[in-house]
């Protein structure tokens, strides 16, 4: 079956619409959708890989968009659903540490995230609870996601033929990768 949806994705990846889509999954994706771009980035970008740096500047800025919806929701909800939860469970004052410890340090914490499979949806949100600097949310933001959607389309555009053949050859494989690395971000999540 993930087969299939594989090669119906590659079919898709090509067509008008493809980029139109990627946009919108990168943007939700920063703000409460679980599965990241990549899923369909690579495949766009190994359908047409003269577009692979236009995919990728698509892709970083759709994530960014959708990254300060994510803040705003962090943001807009802290005051009316956060302060009344954490008040009652007499743990504001610890939230007010971890706030100050989240900000001295949340240009790196954004910049990391963005970087790895951990959800960036979590990071987007507590950066609006915690009131990061919305200059240092969103320069670590287009930092972090440019670097990993150009990194990866630079990598597929100069590898694009091999990197499909080894997908192709090993899909079962990278299919068990990736749920591994999407569940193990989850579990952080909630060791976090």
């Amino acid at each position: 079956m993930l087969r299939r949806l594989y090669d119906w994705t590659m079919l898709q990846a090509a067509k008008p619409h493809a980029l139109a889509i990627l946009a919108c999954i990168s943007f939700v994706e920063s703000s409460v959708f679980p599965i990241p771009p990549d899923v369909l980035l690579i495949p766009m970008i190994l359908a047409q890989r003269e577009r692979a740096f236009w995919i990728a500047l698509v892709c970083t800025v759709a994530s960014v968009a959708g990254g300060f919806l994510g803040y705003l929701i962090g943001w807009g909800l802290y005051e009316s659903v956060g302060v009344p939860i954490l008040s009652f469970y007499g743990y504001l004052a610890k939230f007010t540490e971890f706030q100050a410890m989240y900000n001295d340090n949340g240009a790196w914490i954004v910049f990391f995230a963005g970087l790895t499979p951990f959800p960036y949806k979590v990071i987007t949100i507590a950066s609006g609870v915690t009131a990061l600097d919305p200059w240092v949310f969103g320069l670590a933001s287009v930092a972090s996601r440019g670097l990993r959607f150009f990194i990866l389309a630079g990598l597929l555009w100069y590898w694009g033929p091999w990197i499909k053949g080894f997908i192709d050859r090993y899909f079962g494989w990278l299919t068990l990768a990736f749920f591994v690395l999407l569940i193990g971000g989850f579990a952080l999540l909630r060791l976090l």
